[in-house]
């Protein structure tokens, strides 16, 4: 089978290896579809992502959709969840398997992530998809659990305003969540690409604003600001547009990462409104659910995936994800 390798950053190679031998209790995935997350970016263009740096080849991937060759879903078109727990330690215990230590992540580290042809992996945490979804929304369904985890810690009551700062996809996600579920509140969206601006509006957005003309958003919020406010660009100017777009009391969630793995912000004007932040660290146990919300038609993710190309064409894939020309970028691996 082929499968693509990061050497370092910007030199990704594909070459050939043999298709895995599935250990007990893992099911053969033939995959079809891998997305670009933000962090496979992080790892493309700079090497590395927070505190890890690139030292030994990475098969990068985390969004993750095929089809069952054995397993209990021998024949299906399956999603992977890309993280495997431990299980066992207190933190898995009190459910937060996102912040097991022991965590072993797909495309981090020591192990493989999807850009392959073939996946052998834990069957407890491949998802059987629906006949109505495509691989291509089953491998979406990893950055919408992201973008459900934060809503879940932002515990925003119905009709609240709500801010998105930074309108990739987990952000346009996101806007589409406090459209659906915020119960009447506003919803401002912050993005300095017009294309993503205008997919905000599309989706439901009251107002769509560039980071240098907040002031619009003022007069349509409570008292001024945001109940609760999703930073999801990772940089010290969209936290500022956080705080400058966050009511006194609200919530501020960091769901952006930091290309130098370091975050500031006024900390005067965090005072003085007595703004709560929130850490979003990757998801839960999402699958279910984000399985519904796409089948339902309550989340739209089909309409963020902007291209779709071959894994001989990965390189400029990662690129024009690199460059943000469009939304999502897909790897087909069919």
């Amino acid at each position: 089978m082929r499968r693509g390798r990061l050497f370092a950053a910007g030199d990704l190679r594909i070459d050939e290896v043999p298709i895995p031998v599935p250990a007990g209790g893992e099911t053969l995935v033939r995959m079809t579809d891998m997305g670009l997350c933000g962090s496979d970016l992080h790892w493309f263009a700079e090497g590395g992502i927070g505190d890890a740096v690139l030292t030994d080849p990475l098969v990068p991937g985390h969004e993750l959709a095929g089809i069952a060759v054995d397993g209990p879903h021998a024949g299906r078109r399956v999603a992977l969840d890309p993280a495997i727990p431990c299980d066992t330690c207190e933190l898995c215990q009190e459910n937060h398997r996102n912040l097991c230590p022991q965590v072993r992540f797909s495309g981090h580290s020591s192990t493989e992530g999807g850009l392959v042809e073939y996946k052998a992996w834990p069957s407890h945490l491949v998802h059987p998809l629906p006949e109505s979804m495509t691989g291509t929304d089953g491998a979406m369904l990893e950055p919408l659990g992201v973008a459900l985890h934060a809503w879940d810690l932002a515990h925003t009551r119905l009709g609240e305003d709500v801010a998105v700062v930074g309108c990739g996809p987990i952000g346009l996600m996101l806007v589409q969540l406090a459209v659906r579920l915020g119960g009447g509140g506003r919803v401002v969206a912050v993005e300095p690409l017009a294309h993503r601006r205008e997919a905000a509006l599309r989706y439901g957005a009251d107002l769509a604003l560039a980071p240098d003309d907040l002031a619009p958003a003022a007069p349509l919020l409570t008292h001024g600001g945001a109940h609760t406010v999703f930073e999801v660009a990772g940089t010290d100017a969209a936290i500022a547009d956080s705080l400058a777009l966050a009511r006194p009391g609200a919530r501020v969630l960091l769901a952006g990462i930091p290309d130098d793995d370091s975050s500031s912000f006024s900390a005067g004007l965090a005072r003085r409104k007595g703004i709560t932040f929130v850490m979003v660290r990757r998801m839960k146990e999402m699958y279910p659910r984000t399985i519904r919300l796409v089948e339902t038609g309550l989340v739209d993710v089909r309409g963020l995936v902007s291209d779709r190309l071959p894994l001989e064409q990965a390189h400029e894939a990662f690129v024009r994800g690199v460059e943000r020309r469009g939304l999502k970028v897909v790897v087909g691996l069919d």
